[in-house]
């Protein structure tokens, strides 16, 4: 019998006595090997191109030729764009918390003033947005994702109705974890659709802008122009990093928006801080150069990660194509695959998975408030692993997909 199979191929997986961690798209230590150079940057030239002493204080809104560096990649022009830190996510943190404590441009009041405050979770999606909306009591309303991105007839419907709904979340391109690239449509509606709050934010976390797996990169819309256009200039906030580019830990990360929206921002950073750390900012422009050199460099990341993503579906494929177990998506770039069980699944193939050393993402982490609904939804992170310990990985959780539908669907 099936099921009789299933379970003695979970015995011997756990006989293995793996350690295998798949749970967050980290890069590997091979693809940081590739920004070696920048530990040995700036070296004796410590000058920007205005003239300026990158060692000291200053330059709030970070290097002019970094900013322009990353213009056309993040679709902002280059003085609407502001350099932070390495992380990105604390720039999003920063946003809410100045909307939380100022009054946005073109609000009414505080955020923390308003009697509710909403956030749409297109689903499945990044458990860390989620997370961060948690942490200040933002109410999480999920919303289908679709193969053009969110369910643009369920955003539309709400954000017109609700005037306590203040923003949306998006990672456009090859999205956190199903790898869909929004299109044309989808980005157009978003910029244009009405919405009853005068302060609607779209937070567009283009994280995966340049991290392209084919030669057809996906290609999106300048939601940020077809916004202005739309008589909606200040609705969307741009992000981006190096963090998957260059060094996870020691990259870049930017802010981009309206004009009115950036002199809003440094106005609550100039609080907090003189200037970033332009160093590094010196760093990143002579170590990438251009938009070329950055192109060049992802094209090596690429090289790395690529076989990795195909090992997931050939192995995927074999073991369970043509099962009704599951399905997958196949992403043209970013850092996750989806995995699709049976409802009711997920979490019981994460806990057998757990028992024999395969570590995976929580079951239910792809959903506001840690719950998926159809517990249906599993997440890969395939870049962090050597190649052969993710094919063991892969192999060992097809099996357990197959052990855990054998019990459940007899």
């Amino acid at each position: 019998m099936e099921i009789e199979r299933a379970r003695r191929d979970y015995e011997e997986l756990r006989g293995k006595g793996l350690k295998l961690d798949l749970t967050r798209g980290k890069p590997s230590s091979a693809q940081l090997d590739l920004s070696a150079e920048l530990l040995r940057l700036p070296g004796e030239t410590h000058t920007a191109a205005d003239g300026s002493d990158t060692r000291n204080y200053g330059g709030l809104q970070g290097l002019a030729e970094l900013r322009a560096l990353f213009s056309g990649v993040l679709q902002v022009p280059a003085g609407q764009l502001i350099v932070g830190g390495n992380s990105s996510l604390a720039l999003m943190h920063d946003s809410i918390v100045y909307c939380l404590l100022g009054v946005p441009v073109g609000g009414e009041r505080r955020w923390a003033d308003e009697e509710r405050v909403a956030f749409l979770c297109p689903v499945p999606g990044y458990d860390r947005h989620f997370a961060l909306c948690e942490r200040f009591g933002i109410e999480l309303i999920p919303v289908p994702m679709t193969p053009e991105g969110p369910d643009m007839d369920e955003v539309e419907r709400l954000v017109a109705a609700d005037a306590g709904i203040k923003g949306i979340w998006c990672v456009p391109k090859y999205s956190n974890p199903d790898g869909v690239s929004y299109s044309a449509q989808t980005v157009a509606r978003l910029a244009a659709m009405p919405t009853a709050a005068p302060d609607f934010r779209i937070f567009w976390d283009n994280a995966y802008a340049v991290h392209h797996l084919t030669d057809h990169p996906a290609e999106i819309a300048d939601v940020l122009a077809l916004a202005a256009e739309a008589g909606n200039p200040d609705r969307v906030f741009v992000y981006g990093s190096t963090s998957k580019v260059t060094l996870a830990g020691s990259g870049v990360s930017l802010f981009g928006s309206s004009p009115a929206n950036v002199a809003w921002f440094l106005g609550f950073l100039g609080k907090g801080t003189i200037g970033a750390d332009k160093v590094n900012q010196l760093r990143h422009v002579m170590f990438l150069r251009d938009e070329d050199g950055l192109r060049a460099h992802m094209l090596k990341h690429a090289e790395l990660i690529r076989p990795k993503f195909e090992a997931v579906d050939r192995i995927l494929s074999k073991e369970l194509g043509g099962t009704g177990l599951a399905t997958w998506s196949s992403p043209a770039g970013g850092y996750f695959i989806s995995l699709e069980v049976p409802d009711g699944c997920a979490k019981e193939v994460v806990r057998k998975a757990a028992e024999a050393g395969i570590a995976l993402t929580p079951a239910g982490a792809t959903h506001p408030y840690g719950n998926d609904p159809a517990d249906r939804t599993i997440r890969i992170a395939p870049t962090y692993p050597d190649l052969d310990e993710l094919e063991v990985a892969i192999s060992g959780l097809a099996t357990c997909v197959r052990l855990v539908g054998a019990e459940k669907l007899g």
